[in-house]
């Protein structure tokens, strides 16, 4: 029986401790002053760095849309945009509000991007498992979506893919396959 009065003793002790609060609420917020904020937080330059800046724009993905084409979709990323950047938001695939609308990626769920850079104009992914497990109408429109996107990150002369270091060769839409892809082998892809 003593338990049993020890543990209502506890429960309404902490029924009752519950509307306490050592933080005291206001009805409107409080504004603080400038000067009242500690580390430098609203500086225009990064808080411990010689005038560090990070300055955004938008770059375009391009994610497949509810007619099955590639069609380009912007995504916000620092600039100057590297290439395995702009590569990790492709792979995330489409927004909720794009979902919705019906677009969807041929990238695989989990695709791992192991490095991207970019060398003489041709941009060199690295992908931890290789593309050519999927469909073959899923895995041109993966690569359409690389390419086309690698493209407007700098990869001009288009892209090299290798799984955990070894050279794919790519498919193309006609059927044929090769190491090196382009923006025009992919050209017939988009949404015009």
């Amino acid at each position: 029986m003593k338990r049993l009065g020890a543990l209502v003793a506890v429960g309404l002790g902490a029924v009752l401790l519950s509307g306490c609060t050592l933080v005291p609420t206001a009805p409107t917020p409080d504004l603080i002053a400038h000067r009242q904020i500690p580390f430098g937080l609203l500086n225009k330059t990064i808080p411990g760095t010689n005038n560090g800046r990070v300055r955004f724009i938008t770059q375009p993905v391009y994610i497949v849309d509810a007619t099955g084409h590639l069609a380009p979709s912007s995504r916000i990323v620092p600039a100057p945009p590297v290439l395995a950047t702009v590569l990790r938001q492709l792979i995330l695939g489409p927004t909720q509000i794009e979902t919705f609308a019906g677009y969807t990626s041929a990238l695989p769920a989990g695709l791992v991007l192991l490095s991207a850079s970019i060398k003489g104009d041709v941009g060199y992914v690295d992908l931890a498992t290789p593309l050519s497990k999927l469909s073959r109408s899923q895995e041109v429109l993966a690569l359409g979506q690389l390419v086309l996107t690698a493209y407007d990150a700098g990869a001009v002369k288009g892209i090299e893919i290798t799984a955990a270091g070894r050279v794919q060769r790519s498919l193309l839409p006609n059927g044929t396959r090769t190491p090196l892809i382009t923006t025009s082998d992919y050209s017939s892809l988009l949404n015009r």
